[in-house]
């Protein structure tokens, strides 16, 4: 087997339009939830999320791009130029035949699902733009980022749901360490707030109207996010032959269905993926140090989530360091593993445990040190990174400082 590091990490969400500004953000345990900004958003009982601001698409890609780029693949060519640009990666000859990419989305081109269906049903539009299809599709943003950068390798999308960042990083990682390829660009990507998008999430009733408190006696709900996460997955030796610059290694992951119910979480299914990780890593529970956590903000998951961790790491759960970033980015879906990829390179990387920000009342079911609203230099050697989805589809990666 070989080893897996990341040389590469690219992103754009609510917190920043860069790794810099992101990692930023999360030091200073800040909020990048607001009022939502579009059409008929008066008309929705939600009106928060984590929207990305300022980002000008117009500006960046040519009339022709504009037609084939819905708003996730938009998110994810952005971040996947910054990533590969840190990297150093050129894909020619033998990097760029074996070399691929595996991204994650749940809901793909919902914006262009959204502004079609407006123009038949509402406008009375017969026609619609004839790359609506291409538009639309999970696989689009994949197929994009193959084009753009000459990866000639495996490249295809993972839709689990809230988990598919992590499915797809799990597979990228599994690729690199197998020798089926060099490098492989994995995370993923969500744009799912539009009108249509927002108003289907309402019918859950698991979404809140002020503010995203996980593990806090009084959350009460969830907050939608958008952007991408984007890395570049490469052998180890490969990225010291060319002297690349090592953020950290990926050691363990580990995949799990619930086979329980659609949308509550199970216990189990969430511990036999943790434990799969650090089996798989070939470590011991009290060798982690931080845990960023599914932790939506949700009754149902938050409390399964610790009562899974401390199922897994026994007495060491006290001394666990657990997390939610969505807590400051909201919840980006498909993506969403990816942002929170970042948080574990902090950890293991620079000594810094992202915050739980919005955390009022402590919660007995929750009595995990869930690092309270401020951040916390803390030497962390391992990290997991936990995705739970609807459908009882779970996903845990594990790095490790390099």
């Amino acid at each position: 087997m070989k080893r897996v590091v990341i040389t590469g990490a690219g992103t754009i969400n609510a917190l920043g339009h860069s790794v810099d500004e992101t990692l930023e953000a999360m030091r200073e345990g800040r909020c990048g939830i607001g009022q939502l900004e579009f059409r008929d958003v008066e008309r929705l009982a939600i009106q928060i999320g984590g929207q990305v601001r300022g980002f000008e698409a117009e500006g960046r890609f040519n009339r022709q791009q504009m037609a084939l780029y819905d708003r996730f693949t938009q998110f994810t060519l952005f971040a996947a130029q910054e990533a590969i640009a840190q990297s150093g990666m050129t894909f020619v000859g033998d990097d760029a035949a074996r070399s691929g990419v595996v991204l994650g989305t749940a809901g793909g081109g919902v914006s262009t699902w959204d502004d079609n269906y407006r123009s038949v049903y509402e406008d009375g539009k017969n026609r619609v733009h004839p790359f609506v299809v291409p538009k639309l599709m999970n696989n689009a943003a994949a197929s994009h980022v193959s084009m753009e950068y000459n990866l000639k390798g495996p490249s295809f999308t993972v839709s689990t749901a809230c988990a598919s960042s992590n499915h797809a990083m799990a597979l990228a990682f599994d690729m690199v360490r197998r020798g089926m390829a060099p490098a492989m660009i994995t995370g993923g990507a969500e744009s799912m707030l539009c009108f249509g998008g927002v108003k289907a999430w309402e019918g859950l009733r698991v979404m809140s109207k002020d503010a995203c408190r996980p593990f806090s006696a009084n959350r009460n709900g969830m907050v939608q996010g958008e952007g991408a996460g984007i890395f570049v997955f490469e052998d180890y030796d490969h990225a010291r032959a060319r002297g690349a610059e090592i953020l950290c290694e990926v050691v363990g992951q580990a995949m799990s269905s619930d086979a329980a119910d659609i949308v509550m979480p199970s216990k189990q299914g969430a511990s036999r993926a943790m434990a799969g990780a650090l089996k798989d890593a070939g470590i011991d529970g009290d060798m982690v140090g931080y845990v960023n956590a599914h932790g939506t903000g949700t009754a149902a998951n938050d409390k399964t989530e610790c009562a899974a961790v401390a199922d897994v790491f026994g007495p060491h759960a006290d001394n666990l360091m657990i997390s939610s970033t969505k807590s400051m980015h909201g919840h980006l879906i498909g993506g969403t593993g990816a942002v929170e990829l970042l948080a574990c390179i902090m950890a293991v990387r620079d000594g810094v445990i992202a915050p739980t920000i919005g955390y009022e009342e402590a919660d007995p079911e929750c009595a995990l040190d869930v690092v309270p609203n401020e951040a916390r230099e803390a030497r962390v050697e391992y990290a997991l990174s936990n995705a739970f989805a609807f459908g009882g589809l779970n996903a845990v990666l594990a790095v490790r400082r390099i």
